[in-house]
C-alpha cells in the first residue's frame, strides 16, 4: 500500500480514540478494585461512567471521553476501508477488517452512551444490556439473532485472550523501553479483558436460550458473575488489576502503536525484536 493511503490525520485519531479507551477501563478498572478491597459490588462502564459524571469537571472528561470514542470509531473504519494494518485482500485478511468494523460500531454505541450520561439522559444503572435484549427478542427470530450476537461476543473474548496469550499485539507497538518493561502488564489486561467479554457473550447466550433477557448483561454483570464464585473478591481484585492492566495497554497504544500503512522500514516492533532474538538464538 502507497504512503498517500495513510493520511497523517489517521494518527493523532487513532491515538484520540486509544486514550478515551484507556480512560474508560482505568475508571472501571479503579472501581472495581476498590470494590474488592471495600467489599461493594463493582460497577460497570454505564454506571462507573454515571458516577463519574457527580465529580468535579465530570462532565467534560466524560465529553472527552466520547469524543475519542468516536475517533476510535472513524480510526477502526478508516483502517478496515484502507487496510491501514495491512490485513490483506484474502478472506482471512476481509475477516480481520470486517472484525475492525465490527469494533468499530460496538464503540460508536459506547460513545452515544457516554454523550446521553453527560447530558443526564442516562442514569448508567446498567440496565442498558437487558432492555435492548429484550426489544431485540421482541423481533422476528429476535432469539437467534441474540444468541449470534452472543457467539460474536464469545469469539471476541476468546480473541483479546488469544491475543494476550500469543502476545500479537506486539506487531504494532515500537520498541522502547517502556513497552518492554511494561509488557507483562499490557499481557495480563488482555487476557483479564478477553475473559469478563466472554463472560458477557455467555450471558447473552443464557439470555436467548432461556427467552429471559433479565439474564443478560454488560460489564458489571461479568464483574458480578466473578463476585459470586468462590474467592469472589480476591477474583474480583485480580479482574480489576486486570482491567487496570487493560488501560494501561490502551494508553501505551496511543503513545507507541505504529500504523503498519505508514510507519516506514526503519521502525522495530516488539514483534520484530522477538523474531530476530529468535532467529540469533537458533542461528
Amino acid at each position: 500500500m502507497s504512503q498517500e493511503r495513510a493520511p497523517a490525520w489517521v494518527v493523532p485519531v487513532m491515538q484520540a480514540g486509544y486514550g478515551a479507551r484507556a480512560l474508560v477501563y482505568l475508571v472501571v478498572g479503579g472501581l472495581a478494585f476498590y470494590a474488592a478491597l471495600d467489599g461493594g459490588a463493582a460497577e460497570g462502564t454505564s454506571g462507573a461512567l454515571a458516577d463519574l459524571r457527580n465529580e468535579p469537571f465530570g462532565r467534560p472528561v466524560l465529553w472527552i471521553i466520547a469524543a475519542g470514542l468516536f475517533c476510535y470509531t472513524l480510526w477502526r473504519l478508516i483502517a478496515a476501508w484502507l487496510d491501514l494494518e495491512r490485513r490483506g485482500d484474502d478472506s482471512g485478511g476481509l475477516f480481520a477488517r470486517a472484525g475492525l468494523v465490527v469494533t468499530g460500531l460496538i464503540h460508536a454505541g459506547l460513545g452515544v452512551s457516554v454523550a446521553a450520561i453527560a447530558l443526564g439522559r442516562s442514569s448508567g444503572d446498567g440496565s442498558g444490556a437487558q432492555d435492548w435484549t429484550a426489544r431485540l427478542m421482541q423481533m422476528p427470530y429476535g432469539r437467534w439473532v441474540a444468541a449470534a450476537i452472543a457467539l460474536a461476543i464469545v469469539c471476541a473474548g476468546i480473541y483479546y485472550v488469544i491475543k494476550g496469550w500469543l502476545q500479537k499485539y506486539k506487531r504494532t507497538l515500537r520498541v522502547t523501553p517502556t513497552t518492554e518493561r511494561l509488557d507483562p502488564a499490557l499481557r495480563a489486561g488482555f487476557i483479564v479483558q478477553g475473559t469478563l467479554v466472554a463472560i458477557i457473550g455467555a450471558l447473552l447466550a443464557w439470555a436467548a436460550l432461556t427467552t429471559d433477557p433479565g439474564k443478560a448483561g454488560g460489564l458489571g454483570a461479568a464483574l458480578d458473575q466473578v463476585r459470586s464464585v468462590a474467592f469472589g473478591r480476591v477474583l474480583l481484585g485480580i479482574a480489576g488489576l486486570g482491567l487496570l492492566g487493560f488501560a494501561l495497554e490502551n494508553a501505551v497504544e496511543a503513545r507507541y502503536r505504529i500504523v503498519p500503512a505508514r510507519a516506514g522500514q526503519d521502525v522495530e516492533t516488539l514483534a520484530m525484536r522477538a523474531e530476530r532474538k529468535v532467529r540469533d538464538a537458533t542461528g
